[in-house]
């Protein structure tokens, strides 16, 4: 199979995105989760054609997302989805943080699992709630220490699907898990499950939605924006199963759905519709640039560690072998010019780590794995 291109970096230099706009001509950019890859062609179809005919304005999202959101999952994942538990929203974030305040009243405890995407500590506090973490336990959903946290009876769980930074994608059994232990309990599950998409060959992705009970207790927020890279677009989606979760949903903002962006819209809808085989092909470049890090790991930087992720395309990457107090990530910085996502960012229990983004091309990555060994 072939692989998608990316442009040389002399190219992607002239992008206007904070990834590279962010750092100096000098620098490798590989910390935030953008991409390097062109516009799957239906999408950049979808977006000339709008802008050919001055159709900027305002959104019009259901039922033409939701019904395209329905098709994708239910060929890729066996998940039927009815659109109207469609509800769109600005975002991932937005979404999570709407939600939250519905739940949630002044100093609620809202439920983590660091090491974990670094927003997850902000959209808790600004929805007015405090966090309760219960950190991974060799990058596994701690399910016993998750029986304790839910025991006191928390306003949710906010839960990463697969889970950004470690890449993994929970099984079947500990989703089964959560949702014992939120049934039994009472606490709301919210899954993000915006890397769905990017699940890795040897891995298969479960939507907490197809777990059995999930509905009573649950709700998933996706979006086409990592999978195709969209972020800039604004267009995200929360999805309901039943009456209860339903109802929550309902009590957020009724201007909601016209904070997205139009061209989000028709470019999500691309995605779902027109975009997979695409995807397909961005799969198998992953997969061929996760092989890559890793033998380059192997060859020119052995002290660092890694375990290769299940899915997206984001490195979790060990660098504690470089010595106590030592912060990789200024080292890479500033004596490599490779920038990456610091790993405190994520937590505590991310220090002495780096993430680092796979998502370009082998020219890129073998270039900063070598400067990072030089340093």
């Amino acid at each position: 199979m072939d692989l998608l291109p990316v442009a040389p970096i002399e190219t992607l230099r002239k992008r206007r995105s904070a990834k590279w706009r962010y750092h100096a001509d000098d620098m490798l950019p590989l910390p935030v989760a953008e991409m390097d890859f062109d516009l799957a062609p239906p999408i950049q179809a979808a977006l000339h054609d709008a802008v050919e005919r001055s159709d900027a304005g305002y959104p019009a999202p259901v039922p033409v997302l939701a019904e395209a959101l329905k098709e994708f999952a239910g060929r890729r994942w066996g998940w039927e989805i009815d659109p109207a538990g469609v509800t769109a929203v600005t975002d991932v974030g937005v979404g999570v943080v709407e939600i939250l305040r519905a739940l949630a009243r002044p100093g609620d405890p809202v439920v983590i699992c660091p090491p974990v995407y670094p927003p997850f500590f902000d959209w808790v506090p600004e929805a007015g709630a405090r966090l309760h973490e219960v950190p991974l336990v060799d990058g596994r959903l701690d399910l016993p220490g998750l029986e304790r946290a839910f025991a006191t009876r928390p306003a949710a769980f906010l839960l990463c699907n697969p889970h950004n930074p470690v890449g993994r994608v929970h099984t079947p059994d500990e989703l089964a898990e959560v949702v014992r232990l939120a049934t039994a309990h009472a606490v709301p599950v919210l899954s993000d499950e915006i890397h769905a998409p990017l699940v890795l060959p040897g891995a298969t992705f479960t939507p907490i939605l197809t777990v059995p009970g999930a509905a009573a207790v649950a709700v998933s927020l996706v979006s086409t924006s990592k999978a195709w890279n969209l972020a800039g677009l604004k267009c995200g989606t929360i999805v309901t199963a039943s009456p209860e979760m339903a109802a929550v949903v309902d009590r957020l903002p009724p201007d909601s759905p016209w904070r997205i962006g139009h061209f989000g819209v028709l470019a999500s809808v691309a995605a779902y519709t027109e975009g997979v085989s695409w995807l397909d092909l961005l799969l198998a470049t992953l997969d061929d640039r996760r092989a890559l890090l890793g033998r380059l790991l192997v060859e020119r930087l052995p002290t660092v560690a890694w375990r290769a992720p299940e899915a997206t395309f984001l490195a979790w990457l060990d660098c504690t072998a470089l010595g106590a107090g030592t912060e990789p990530h200024e080292l890479f910085y500033e004596r490599a010019r490779v920038a990456l996502e610091p790993g405190p960012r994520f937590g505590t229990e991310g220090s002495g780590y780096v993430r680092l983004n796979f998502g370009t091309s082998a020219e890129i990555l073998e270039a900063a794995i070598t400067r990072m060994a030089a340093a």
